[in-house]
C-alpha cells in the first residue's frame, strides 16, 4: 500500500500553523466572548492578526491591543506594533514544546503576555516572560495580574 503524505493546506501554510477543528474554534470563539463581555471598553481583541514577528511572521488566535482609533482605510498585510496579550491554543499535532517557543517568539516581538490555551487538559498557561507561567485549569479563574484581566476557566471551556 502506497503511504499517502498530506500536504499542509493553504490555511496552514499562510498561518504557519495546523488548522483548526471544532474544538479549537469553540474554544477561540468563547474567548473571544469571554473577553468582549468583559473588557470591550479595555481592548481591542482580534482574531487571527498576522504579525511580522521574526523570521517569517506568526498568526496568533486571538490578540488584545489597546485601544486606539482604528483606520479601516490603511492595515498594513502584517502588524509591526507588538499586541499586549496573545493566545494561542494547542491544535492536536502540536507539541507543548512547539507553543511554547512560539512566547518566546511573541515575547522577542515586544508581546507583554501570552497565554497557551491546552484543549486536552482543559488548562491555560499565562506566560508573562519567557519560560515563566502560571497554570489554571479546572475551575479556577485564569488571572493575568500585568493587565489585571480575569476569565473563568468555565466559560471558556463550555
Amino acid at each position: 500500500m502506497e503511504e499517502v503524505i498530506e500536504q499542509p493546506s493553504e490555511y496552514e501554510m499562510e498561518r504557519g500553523k495546523p488548522m483548526p477543528n471544532l474544538i479549537h474554534g469553540i474554544i477561540q470563539a468563547n474567548l473571544s466572548f469571554e473577553f468582549k463581555s468583559r473588557y470591550r471598553n479595555q481592548f481591542h481583541i482580534a482574531s487571527e492578526v498576522a504579525l511580522a514577528t521574526l523570521p517569517i511572521g506568526t498568526t496568533p488566535d486571538l490578540v488584545l491591543y489597546p485601544l486606539f482609533e482604528l483606520d479601516y482605510q490603511n492595515q498594513p498585510a502584517k502588524r509591526t506594533d507588538a499586541p499586549l496579550l496573545t493566545i494561542e491554543i494547542q491544535s492536536p499535532s502540536q507539541s507543548p514544546e512547539e507553543m511554547i517557543e512560539k512566547t518566546n517568539i511573541y515575547f522577542e516581538f515586544g508581546v507583554k503576555s501570552c497565554w497557551i490555551v491546552f484543549p486536552s487538559l482543559k488548562a491555560i498557561a499565562v506566560f508573562d516572560r519567557p519560560n515563566h507561567f502560571e497554570f489554571y485549569h479546572n475551575e479556577d479563574t485564569v488571572i493575568d495580574s500585568q493587565f489585571h484581566l480575569e476569565l473563568p476557566l468555565l466559560g471558556v471551556f463550555s
